[in-house]
């Protein structure tokens, strides 16, 4: 089936088929770590979440014993001494800077590019489309990143995303399709196999309730999904799933989006490396989170006009204490300074504490957030003062994005703090400190 075909549906006729490449990058924490640790090359590896929680990154040989994804990592200590399994903290200034360079690359080979997450993106391939060999295409890209970067990507090429989901997901598992799955380059017959063994859970959108209500309707596959009457889907899911559906038959509905959009909210949220009861402490990690959703503010070159503050204890020890306050506070004026930002996350903190009770989490929320081209003008505006906060913020913003992330901080965030995140087996930062660059000998 040549590129360029049309593909047919009852509810939506013929239509012709345009070509978009998901590339997404094969257990992306495990291959940033592996290239800088050619031993761990054939072991298995976990990479763990916040404070060693939980698994969220697994190499193909973990995944073959039994690993499962978000497994916590405390209930596999004897399957890790029986196999030998290696793991890893999170280190996610290594992961984000390895993500740039992939996504950097992969732009090149299309005009328009959408960073879908950390390790995926979206191309559109219109453009290339009369080349019918877009499987040699996606090999190029393959290559230049494993060559350029080190890491294993797969392809999926396909006439949406959804269905370009579905082509990285076969790429990924077979090993004959070489990491680039066409589905436009695959025999009718072979892509509904395919699509008949795949639950229809394995498609984007498809939850695990939406996929539970399909079952007691008699769809269970990708392909009786694909196959489900337009207006039966429709009546009984709304809209969201009926464009899916739309999708799955090779009509575009979800465009690419180049640009990411603007956060209405912004949330700085994390558990603690250990309980914590004293006001001085939570203060500090308040104050280390309001510091950095600011800077996510800053980067989007937004204000924010509403703060909110939260805490929360452990609920996994119901016989202990329990506590999950949160409180609004409303901002003077739009802003993004952290100074102004963390005095009012403070005054909403001593709102809400309560002693005697052992808290495990803190949270920061920005919310009401406009554009800073758009804040609302006032009689008793002071524009020196503004001008001088934007410099300032922009020179401490500037330091740390080029010496990295915390080397100007504000005091009250405090040194080595025991609230900190747990990261027991952290690995170097490999692309991100001169005294930690890996050596060759």
């Amino acid at each position: 089936m040549g590129r360029g075909h049309r593909v047919g549906h009852p509810a939506y006729g013929e239509l012709a088929v345009c070509a978009i490449a998901l590339v997404d990058c094969n257990n992306f924490y495990v291959s940033c770590e592996r290239l800088f640790q050619p031993k761990l090359e054939g072991r298995p590896v976990v990479v763990l979440s916040n404070n060693d929680g939980c698994v969220v990154s697994r190499s193909a040989e973990a995944k073959q014993i039994g690993v499962g994804m978000g497994a916590p990592w405390f209930q596999l200590k004897a399957l890790a001494r029986q196999h030998g399994i290696v793991a890893l903290s999170s280190n996610y200034a290594l992961y984000a800077d390895l993500s740039a360079r992939v996504m950097r690359l992969l732009a090149a080979f299309s005009p328009r590019q959408e960073v879908y997450s950390i390790d995926e993106c979206f191309l559109e391939l219109d453009g290339m489309a009369a080349r019918r060999d877009l499987s040699g295409y996606g090999q190029r890209m393959c290559a230049r990143v494993k060559q350029c970067v080190g890491i294993p990507v797969c392809v999926g090429i396909a006439p949406s995303k959804t269905l370009a989901k579905l082509a990285n997901h076969i790429a990924k598992k077979e090993a004959d399709c070489n990491g680039v799955c066409d589905l436009d380059a695959m025999p009718r017959a072979a892509q509904q196999a395919r699509f008949a063994a795949l639950g229809a859970g394995e498609v984007w959108g498809v939850g695990s309730r939406i996929a539970a209500r399909l079952h007691g309707m008699g769809i269970d596959s990708v392909l009786d999904l694909q196959t489900a009457p337009a207006a039966v889907i429709r009546a009984e899911f709304g809209v969201v799933l009926a464009r899916t559906l739309a999708e799955l038959n090779g009509v575009a509905c979800i465009g690419l989006e180049p640009a990411a959009p603007e956060r209405q909210q912004i949330v700085c949220s994390r558990s603690f490396g250990t309980t914590v009861g004293d006001l001085a402490q939570l203060e500090q990690a308040v104050i280390a989170y309001t510091v950095r959703a600011a800077e996510k503010l800053r980067r989007q070159q937004s204000l924010a006009g509403v703060l909110m503050v939260s805490l929360c204890t452990n609920p996994h020890r119901p016989g202990a204490p329990q506590y999950q306050p949160q409180i609004r506070v409303p901002l003077e004026s739009p802003c993004a300074d952290s100074r102004v930002l963390c005095r009012a996350a403070l005054f909403g903190l001593h709102v809400i504490f309560r002693p005697g009770f052992g808290y495990r989490k803190a949270g920061i929320t920005f919310a009401d957030i406009l554009p800073r081209a758009a804040r609302p003008r006032t009689l008793f505006d002071d524009a020196a003062a503004q001008a001088k906060s934007e410099r300032l913020m922009q020179a401490v913003d500037a330091i740390n994005r080029r010496m990295g992330g915390g080397t100007v901080s504000l005091l009250g965030q405090g040194i080595h703090p025991r609230w900190a995140m747990q990261r027991g087996h952290l690995s170097g930062g490999f692309t991100t400190r001169w005294d930690e660059l890996a050596e060759a000998r």
